[in-house]
């Protein structure tokens, strides 16, 4: 039996993701299960403030953060192998493996791995165990014996540990009996019951009697009384001395120290980085309190199933999910520049000159011929309003306003009441530090040569903007982001409708003064009626990094 990976499709916008990233993959997700319900929103990043408060207007859950999407070893089809008790026999042990076509058992406790048991395990312990008081060191119940032997207790505690003695086989005459048994031996015996019972009187603690159906009532009175135990088997002595061995417990040989256990949120790469420098062949899986749930082996990997992704609001590497290079692309949907997402066959790419991919998302509804209902509609005109900064942004079309305006009827709210109020929210960016202002909205480009990080947010509170220009001018005195050769951070007036920009690195200002004709003093200038990163601020960029 194997676990099978979950078909299931993750529908996820960028890093640092906006509104528009968090309500289209939602929204889209929706409009994708009404054909098949295995389409999954997710996010890849914080929710804002503003964010937050549209899904908290709504009524709509938050979708479930995304950090990597590596193949996992959830994602690959291994093997459910029952766990077992470590109390089984060597038996028992073997004869699960044969019936489960498996190689290794975990031994499992209240749901944890305690030990684990391969099939060499069990032929190392069988052929090499020297000791002859095994038995008793390995704490050997009298139960576990008569399972192994398919015998009968006729009288003795199945609970009842194998004392310290040793497994003889009593089938010499009396008088050499005498001398070869001691106290606390188990005595395998054939029907002779004179053998039986000199047995019992050298101080057997059990004895075995073969190819019988009973013992005489004298045998039993005699056990009793000399508290040693009494079975009967249909097997012969050589069956019966054969089996002995293999009613040890695994417990007593199992692995114990060092296993090498993998969680299911493990990643593939990491897996197979373990697995190359040891010879053990399967490897335990346990949930991330854990519990068992698996073993996995290398020859797995070939059923590995890479995570199936929708973007939505993106196409660059550089903003997407970590890992992106190991999922399976399905489909994109945005309204930016194409970049440099690579796919490993065609895909549905819909990229269209909007100003917000929550636009396209609709269109998609209607194309369908599906109305969306009351929440759906609601975050989808939040979206738009959030992108195209209720209209103001030069990123908005005829055809975003128009949608929005028909979302707004749907989900019945007031447009510009609404747009106040989700501003506001967002504006209200106190008890958050430098660094979680710089990156709530937070994008890589390359550009030219150069990998030019732009961070942005948008307030209608002109005081509050003031204020972080001042601790964000001191703060990126300092502030070095990884793999990013100029910061940019623009801090948007929606009322006034222009930003004011701070940019940071070696290049940064000659290239921000090429890109809009302005004169950066200390690494800041006003840019009146800029408010677009998308259409107004990276074209200008790029281009100003090709005149260098």
């Amino acid at each position: 039996m194997h676990n099978v990976p979950k078909d299931e499709i993750f529908v996820i916008g960028h890093k640092n993701p906006d509104t528009d990233s968090i309500c289209s993959a939602i929204a889209y997700a929706n409009l994708k299960n009404m054909e098949e319900h295995k389409y999954i929103p997710k996010r890849a990043g914080n929710i804002n403030k503003e964010t937050e408060f549209v899904l908290d207007y709504f009524g709509v859950k938050a979708p479930e953060l995304v950090s990597d999407v590596n193949i996992q070893v959830k994602d690959i089809a291994y093997r459910l192998v029952e766990g077992v008790s470590g109390d089984i026999t060597m038996k028992q042990a073997f004869e699960f493996m044969q019936n489960n076509d498996a190689t290794t058992l975990p031994v499992i406790e209240r749901g944890k791995i305690k030990g684990i048991v391969t099939v060499g395990d069990i032929a190392e312990a069988y052929m090499l165990e020297k000791n002859d008081n095994v038995l008793h060191t390995s704490r050997t119940r009298y139960g576990q014996i008569v399972e192994t032997i398919e015998g009968k207790l006729i009288c003795g505690n199945a609970h009842s540990y194998v004392a310290d003695g040793k497994v003889v086989v009593g089938t010499a005459h009396i008088e050499l009996m005498e001398q070869c048994i001691h106290e606390n031996d188990i005595v395998i015996l054939s029907d002779r019951e004179t053998a039986q019972i000199a047995a019992i009187k050298q101080g057997a603690s059990m004895i075995i009697a073969c190819l019988v159906e009973k013992v005489s009532d004298e045998v039993i009175r005699l056990a009793k009384e000399n508290d040693c135990a009494v079975v009967i088997t249909k097997n012969d002595t050589y069956k019966v001395a054969r089996l002995m061995g293999q009613s040890i417990p695994i417990k007593y040989f199992m692995v114990k120290d060092n296993i090498m256990t993998f969680y299911e949120d493990d990643t593939v790469d990491s897996l197979q980085n373990i697995m190359s420098k040891t010879r053990v062949r399967y490897f335990p899986v346990t949930d991330e309190n854990g519990n068992y749930k698996g073993l996995v082996s290398r020859r797995n990997f070939i059923n590995a199933r890479k995570k199936q992704l929708i973007l939505v609001d993106h196409n660059e590497r550089t903003q997407s999910v970590a890992g992106i290079d190991k999922a399976e692309i399905c489909e994109i949907i945005d309204h930016h520049r194409i970049a440099n997402i690579e796919t490993m066959s065609p895909v549905y790419f819909r990229n269209q000159p909007l100003g917000c991919t929550a636009t396209i998302v609709y269109q998609m509804y209607q194309e369908k011929g599906v109305i969306p209902d009351k929440a759906t509609a609601g975050i989808l005109c939040a979206a738009i309003l959030s992108d195209t900064l209720v209209f103001k942004s030069p990123t908005c079309t005829a055809i975003d306003k128009a949608i929005a305006e028909a979302l707004a009827g749907i989900a019945g709210i007031d447009i510009n009441q609404f747009a106040m109020e989700m501003f506001g929210a967002g504006s209200n960016l106190k008890g958050k530090t430098m660094d979680e202002i710089l990156h709530q909205d937070f994008k890589k480009f390359d550009i030219g040569d150069m990998k030019v990080c732009i961070g942005q947010i948008n307030s209608i509170n002109v005081n509050e903007l003031n204020d972080i220009k001042n601790q964000m001018e001191q703060y990126l005195v300092s502030y070095k982001e990884p793999d990013c050769d100029i910061i940019i951070f623009v801090m948007t007036n929606i009322l006034d409708e222009g930003s004011g920009v701070l940019c940071s690195g070696e290049k940064a200002s000659v290239l921000c003064e090429k890109a809009f004709g302005m004169e950066f003093d200390s690494g800041y200038a006003y840019l009146s009626g800029v408010v677009s990163r998308k259409k107004q601020i990276v074209p200008a960029l790029i281009k100003a990094s090709h005149e260098q």
